[in-house]
């Protein structure tokens, strides 16, 4: 099999049964809420009796994705290395569409895909055409890519400058950077950054700006049909699109970072001279940014919950309205005299998560998870994410258990300050 032959077209699969709709249920304050954990039954059903608030790191995959993965599987079998004709093809432009749709964007082939989100980085920082690279960030972006970028500084191919989230625009504006790089939604607090701020900086030649969308994507409303021919947009599949693991997104503007050094022979698609004796030939699309063999399963998951949600009417709009009338239900009930919550739910858009952050967290983690409720605590960061498998009646289980684990955990570390609970 050549290169050629993987970018024939082959037929698609058919489309899953459509899934019943469901019914809508209106709640205080004219809030809109309603259940989908039939659409999850078989993860729900594996966690039993416990109940997980993790969607905000490893969101519980929906029944359709098993099916998904299931025909992947079949497809290897039955296609073998023809496969990637129907990968590369029909599933791959499905993702593209999917992804284009969902941000606005004016053309789906600026949108490619590799094994996981990091690897996108480094192949974006890998077309910076001088090194060291100078790279500006926030304090406040995630262990990947600040460990990526220390490392980068330590081999001398790059130089880190990391400011307060709040002055990454100003500093950018006055500074000389190769490549900024700012999260659309903090990992550690949900707030939402001035990421747009910045996409009028952006130039070919540099600087290169990327936002980190993992918290954004499908998470909330995002649009970047006015800033696409500016930013990179990184994003994945294991959290809010319900997807797993295998399903690293990027949105490449055209005119940017045109030759990759990390790269790989799928980006060499259908047309490419591959002689020893001439260029590197690339794609003026996405497709520059392909890499080689990678596990496609994960396609085929992103696609199926994408028509899952297309038939049940679930927007990211949607799903957020949920996510936020839960949040507003656990924070009008339970008081925590130990943590202290670092976003409010009345902030728009907010994220898919509740952040606290306060001496005890580990402890009241751990007493939760005593009574079967997962939620993510890690040193003095609590956070608690919701989705759509979860319900009110959820929502006054974990109320309960919270109030006994935060009143324990208060003789250990009392609040040496007012505002129980707070807001700010």
């Amino acid at each position: 099999m050549d290169v050629i032959d993987i970018f024939r077209p082959v037929a698609a699969s058919t489309p899953p049964a459509r899934v019943p709709v469901t019914t809508w249920t209106t709640v205080a304050r004219g809030m809109m809420t309603g259940s989908w954990k039939h659409l999850f039954s078989r993860a729900l059903a594996a966690q039993a009796p416990r109940l997980t608030f993790l969607a905000h790191g490893h969101h519980l995959w929906p029944d359709v994705s098993r099916a998904a993965h299931i025909n992947a599987w079949d497809d290897a079998s039955s296609l073998a290395g023809a496969k990637w004709r129907k990968v590369l093809g029909p599933a791959w432009e499905e993702a593209q569409r999917h992804v284009a749709n969902e941000l606005n964007l004016p053309e789906p082939s600026t949108v490619t895909f590799a094994g996981n989100a990091h690897e996108l980085l480094v192949r974006i920082f890998s077309a910076m055409p001088a090194k060291p690279v100078r790279i500006l960030a926030s304090r406040q972006e995630f262990l990947s890519a600040m460990r990526q970028f220390r490392r980068w500084e330590e081999t001398r191919v790059g130089s880190l400058t990391l400011v307060d989230s709040d002055q990454i625009a100003q500093v950018a504006a006055a500074g000389h950077f190769d490549l900024i790089y700012l999260s659309q939604v903090f990992y550690d607090s949900g707030q939402e950054s001035n990421w747009r701020k910045l996409a009028s900086l952006a130039r070919p030649e540099g600087p290169w700006v990327v936002i980190d969308g993992y918290h954004g994507f499908m998470a909330i409303p995002t649009d970047l049909a006015e800033v696409s021919e500016h930013i990179f947009y990184i994003a994945g599949g294991y959290k809010y699109a319900m997807s797993g693991e295998g399903m690293g997104i990027l949105h490449a503007p055209p005119g940017f970072a045109l030759r990759p050094e990390i790269t790989g022979w799928f980006a060499q698609a259908d047309q490419g001279d591959s002689s020893p004796d001439q260029p590197v030939w690339f794609a003026n699309d996405a497709r520059r940014f392909l890499g080689s063999t990678f596990d496609p399963s994960g396609l085929y998951r992103f696609n199926a919950v994408q028509r899952m949600l297309k038939a049940q009417s679930l927007t990211t709009q949607v799903i957020a309205a949920h996510v936020r009338t839960l949040q507003s239900a656990f924070l009008d009930k339970i008081d925590m005299p130990t943590l202290q919550l670092v976003r409010s739910s009345e902030n728009l858009p907010s994220a898919r998560f509740l952040a606290y952050r306060r001496d005890g967290a580990t402890e009241i983690g751990e007493c939760l998870r005593a009574q079967g409720i997962e939620v993510d605590a890690r040193g003095e960061l609590l956070r608690i994410g919701f989705s759509i498998y979860h319900d009110l009646e959820d929502v006054e289980r974990l109320i309960t258990a919270f109030a006994g684990c935060s009143q324990a955990c208060a003789d250990l570390y009392p609040l040496s300050n007012t505002g129980r609970g707070n807001r700010s």
